[in-house]
């Protein structure tokens, strides 16, 4: 129990930045993984659809994720803790009727646990089916194995899940970073795509191009893990990880 606490109290380590980055960018961090495959699909491939994808995916995390969640919403804590209910603890003296919202919010997230993990370990999954002899491997099964023994796992506490994930995500983060380091320096001309007119041009001039901002929006599930676990990791350790990995 003691080193769950640390995070309530703000204490900056290698060992509860590690626990921070097993926990809650595990979830973000898997969103490469579907994110554009959701938004490119079977369409023809066009300069406005790649380019304008990825600045609408980058403006939506910067905005979203960074700015709403990681500077503002961290901001409004309940005594070091957060999530929906902390939330409602801290506003529910401005009327009762705030309680609606707050069930709305407690049965989305609900569902954003759900819906979240079988997307992510069945688009990894998935991606083993490229191999030569995987081809017809049985996805579904293996996906419900997995998630199985995920959600076994989490009965041993929060710090033991972080710490056991941290490493892993770390690996991942890394191979995420060196090949997209990588693919820009052969084509360069993608960092075009940070500039915001691709994605205005995605929704102005695009074939339904509005509509997919749900794929697009798939790029922040997990966002909500940088509140609902602000007691088990920290202000500071949620901050440090986020700016980070925005740099990388």
């Amino acid at each position: 129990m003691e080193k769950e606490r640390n995070g309530v109290n703000g204490k900056v380590s290698a060992a509860t930045l590690l626990v921070a980055l097993g926990i809650i960018y595990g979830d973000i961090g898997t969103s490469p993984l579907y994110v554009l495959k959701a938004i490119v699909g079977d369409r023809p491939i066009t300069q406005v659809l790649v380019y304008g994808g990825i600045s609408c995916v980058f403006w939506t995390i910067s905005f979203l994720t960074t700015f709403k969640y990681i500077y503002l919403t961290l901001k409004a804590d309940n005594h070091g803790e957060g999530g929906i209910f902390s939330l409602y603890a801290l506003v529910r003296r401005y009327g009762k009727y705030l309680v609606v919202p707050t069930i709305l919010g407690a049965t989305t997230l609900l569902a954003d646990g759900i819906i979240t993990p079988p997307i992510s370990v069945a688009s990894a999954v998935e991606g083993l089916t490229i191999i030569n002899g995987l081809e017809k491997l049985p996805t579904v099964p293996i996906v419900i194995v997995i998630l199985s023994l995920l959600f076994f796992f989490q009965r041993f506490g929060t710090y033991k899940v972080g710490s056991t994930f941290g490493p892993a995500m770390l690996v991942w983060f890394t191979m995420l970073s060196t090949l997209g380091i990588i693919q820009i320096a052969q084509h360069p001309d993608i960092i075009k795509a940070l500039n915001p007119i691709y994605a205005f041009r995605f929704l102005t001039e695009y074939p339904q191009g509005f509509w997919l901002l749900g794929a697009v929006f798939l790029a922040t599930t997990g966002a909500e893990a940088l509140y609902s676990d602000l007691g088990h990791c920290g202000r500071k350790n949620i901050r440090i990880h986020g700016l980070l990995l925005k740099l990388v």
